[in-house]
């Protein structure tokens, strides 16, 4: 970041807050060669992993299996010109034990697009950065939101 830009860094504690907070973000991939974003719905487990839910048989789920993604949520406030960005950056994996996606099943995340199999994305929280815009758009103590 840098100096004045109107963002303060947030520790990791208050990603995960945040992050806790949000029930959509996007995930971030490779497709060939090139950047990849899609909208996931997702719920963070204990240790702070990002946990998407999606169809098994998904492009999605062949691109990640095994590789480092990434994950970005968000909030933003139009009207005043503040809002927070979170990104958690680590090696995703599909669940595949029994006794771990019957826990996370019972925690009740679906995914959004229904699916016949459908299959939990760990993303360890490798890496985890995040901002806040905070007081708005000021210039020398004057609002320019108005």
């Amino acid at each position: 970041m840098y100096p004045d830009d109107g963002f303060r860094e947030l520790d990791r504690q208050g990603c995960v807050r945040l992050l806790a907070k949000s029930p959509v973000g996007r995930m971030v991939h490779t497709r060939q060669a090139l950047p990849a974003i899609l909208p996931v719905n997702f719920r963070l487990d204990e240790d702070g992993a990002v946990l998407p839910r999606t169809a098994g048989g998904s492009e999605l789920v062949r691109a990640v299996d095994g590789v480092v993604v990434a994950s970005e949520a968000d909030e933003v406030d139009a009207a005043t010109h503040s809002g927070w960005n979170v990104v958690v950056t680590g090696r995703a994996a599909v669940v595949t034990g029994p006794a771990e996606w019957e826990r996370l099943s019972w925690a009740g995340l679906r995914s959004w697009a229904a699916s016949p199999r459908e299959v939990f994305v760990r993303i360890e929280a490798e890496l985890v950065p995040g901002r806040e815009l905070v007081g708005g758009r000021t210039t020398y103590g004057v609002d320019l939101s108005a």
